[in-house]
């Protein structure tokens, strides 16, 4: 016999004893006596590898248990939740003092002399703006741009916001931060603050908390 018979044979009989499959033609040895409508029944062991990892699923069990149970505040999934808000909100956090100008709102002036408006409109345009509030702001799927009630804040630091971080959820106005610049976002707030108190042709019933006129700031130069 050589070697590459004797490996074959040695193959052969590690996957007989991991298996335990009756050689064709020994059928009879194992074969029960049940007969259902001509169909009769072998009686095969459950394979060993199979077994084992059974056993293995339930010694890793066992020990998944004991854990859980005698270490229930360290495994406590209320715990982990917490403990990854809690670290999430230190990213958060960090972040935000990395890009003070992505967060900080209280320099946010809103512009009104002719230039900036008109490229706030502009972008109002570009952007597709008035798809969802009209060419005149009147409103159509988004709300009425011009009147003096307001969902999420009327003044330019609110409408900068809204903007930079998009609408509220599930109402399809994305978040243009990484699109427009943050002088362009105030430029399009600074726009939609002096087309308040306009009259568009067909104006969106109000919608939001009635905010008493906004009063425009003049932009100083640094």
């Amino acid at each position: 016999m050589n070697k590459k018979t004797e490996n074959i044979s040695g193959w052969k009989r590690f996957m007989k004893s991991m298996t335990k499959a009756h050689d064709l033609g020994t059928e009879e040895d194992i074969l029960l006596e049940h007969d259902y409508d001509g169909i009769k029944e072998l009686d095969n062991v459950l394979p060993p590898w199979w077994l084992y990892g059974f056993y293995i699923t339930i010694a890793i069990s066992v020990f998944y248990y004991f854990q859980v149970f005698y270490n229930s505040e360290e495994y406590s999934q209320a715990k982990e939740y917490e403990s990854e808000v809690a670290k999430s909100k230190v990213e958060v956090e960090a972040y935000k003092a990395e890009n003070p100008e992505k967060f900080n709102t209280d320099n946010i002036v809103a512009f009104t002399d002719d230039e900036n408006i008109a490229k706030g409109k502009e972008l109002f345009t570009s952007k597709t703006c008035f798809a969802c509030h009209l060419n005149d702001l009147g409103g159509s799927i988004g709300p009425n741009l011009t009147d003096n009630s307001w969902i999420s804040g009327g003044d330019v630091k609110s409408l900068f916001n809204t903007i930079t971080n998009g609408g509220r959820p599930g109402k399809g106005m994305i978040a243009w931060e990484s699109t427009i610049t943050r002088e362009e976002r105030i430029q399009l707030a600074s726009y939609i603050i002096s087309m308040q108190g306009t009259s568009p042709a067909n104006p969106k019933a109000a919608e939001g908390d009635i905010i008493f006129p906004v009063i425009v700031e003049e932009k100083t130069e640094e």
